[in-house]
């Protein structure tokens, strides 16, 4: 699935099963508390924090799933079309970066 699907099947969602979006500024915040529960598990369980059991059922898949949900909330309801936007960003990431990773030493 293409982001631009995404986006607009969040928003059937949104119009199926929600009221409506929540306002922008309850998004970001929802979207903060997301990112910190991805936060969260890859700090126990690829960090050096001990995993608690409780943490343990976690879905980091999930997560990363809920983070990508709300942008596209986020998205939608500021008007931007993300695939759009993504794949300026690749171009733009794609020229400037081609050879900085390769020639950064602390990556060798």
């Amino acid at each position: 699935m293409d982001i631009k699907n995404a986006q607009q099947e969040v928003d059937n969602w949104i119009q199926d099963h929600g009221v409506r979006y929540f306002n922008e500024l309850t998004n970001m915040a929802q979207l903060t508390e997301e990112v910190g529960e991805v936060a969260r598990i890859i700090a126990r369980r690829y960090g050096e924090q001990s995993e608690k059991e409780s943490d343990k059922e976690k879905d980091l898949g999930e997560e990363l799933a809920d983070v990508v949900f709300v942008v596209l909330c986020l998205a939608n309801q500021t008007g931007i079309n993300l695939q759009e936007a993504f794949d300026k960003k690749m171009d733009k990431k794609t020229k400037r970066d081609h050879d900085r990773h390769h020639n950064n030493e602390k990556l060798k």
